[in-house]
């Protein structure tokens, strides 16, 4: 039922902005994204139409505006690639969607507008060998004191030991530590699976531990940044940065290509693909299919460097 409340279209976009947050329990970074692709549209909207847009106006938006937005977005001072623009589109889409919902605003013109083709892009893991010299390189870094050297190794021991995406490996507490054998993991849209620990990756989350020079809680964050606050996703990426530069692996070998890595080296040991999906926390096998594909891509890298007649 419509809210007789929400009266503009900035009312409607900060109702649609909790819905995704305490409904759909939408990642703060996702959130993120979508409050500034959206009001980057309704400022385009209301710039077009050179008046405030109010909410019954956007069931009037046509398939000519959406596209004039998009074809601004990818041009201007920071250009976006066809792969943002489709992401653009789709939570145009949704926030329009969830309009016809609940507000009983329905845009039909928005069907016409179609989003730009890409090409399949297909995960980039790391090696075996390159995933064990990423975890043993955290313990050279000259720069780091021991804790912070095994803070680091502990973290990237969890994202290829179990799979994690980042923010799944950062919510860990103190009152997490030991480490069960299954850690129970919520991950996108608010989604609960059970992640198996191996001993390697207990034993460096519990060798990071010992060394935490500062004191925690039950319900305190388990990894620290260097003065004691919260570990953030950054502070792990410039980590991996730095670890990539010393070994001279390519860009893409970031954290969440240890998540890759971990679902691709699981398929060539001859897991299923149900498997990894589940320990993936996939909503759908086809996201998962994707690594049959880097599998098989990497057989034949394999079969070109190593038969004699290749």
């Amino acid at each position: 039922m419509a809210d007789p409340q929400l009266t503009t279209a900035d009312q409607a976009l900060d109702a649609w902005l909790q819905h995704l947050a305490h409904e759909r329990r939408l990642s703060p970074r996702t959130l993120e994204a979508y409050g500034h692709i959206g009001r980057l549209y309704l400022a385009f909207m209301a710039r077009h139409r050179g008046e405030a847009i109010a909410l019954r106006d956007l069931g009037a938006v046509t398939a000519a505006e959406v596209r004039a937005h998009l074809a601004e977005r990818r041009g201007g001072d920071r250009p976006l690639n066809g792969r943002s623009i489709s992401q653009t589109l789709s939570a145009i889409r949704a926030f329009h969607g969830w309009l016809d919902r609940r507000c009983g605003v329905a845009a039909p013109q928005l069907a016409l507008v179609k989003g730009p083709r890409l090409k399949p892009t297909l995960p980039r893991p790391v090696t075996e060998d390159q995933a064990r010299g990423l975890l043993q390189e955290t313990e050279a870094d000259p720069d780091a004191e021991p804790w912070e050297a095994a803070r680091d190794r502990a973290v990237l021991t969890l994202l290829y030991g179990c799979g994690l995406r980042i923010s799944e490996g950062l919510s860990l507490t103190r009152a997490d530590v030991p480490l069960p054998d299954a850690l129970r993991i919520t991950g996108k849209g608010g989604k609960t699976r059970l992640a198996p620990v191996l001993p390697a990756v207990a034993e460096a989350v519990d060798a990071y531990l010992a060394l935490l020079p500062f004191p925690l809680g039950p319900e305190d964050a388990l990894f620290r940044a260097r003065r004691g606050g919260v570990l953030g996703p950054r502070q792990v990426q410039a980590a991996m940065q730095r670890l990539r530069g010393r070994l001279g692996l390519p860009a893409s070998a970031t954290p969440h290509a240890l998540r890759h890595s971990f679902a691709t080296h699981l398929l060539g040991a001859g897991a299923d693909l149900r498997s990894i999906q589940q320990l993936l926390g996939h909503a759908s096998l086809s996201t998962t299919q994707k690594y049959t594909a880097v599998d098989a891509e990497r057989l034949l890298d394999a079969y070109s460097s190593a038969h004699p007649r290749a």
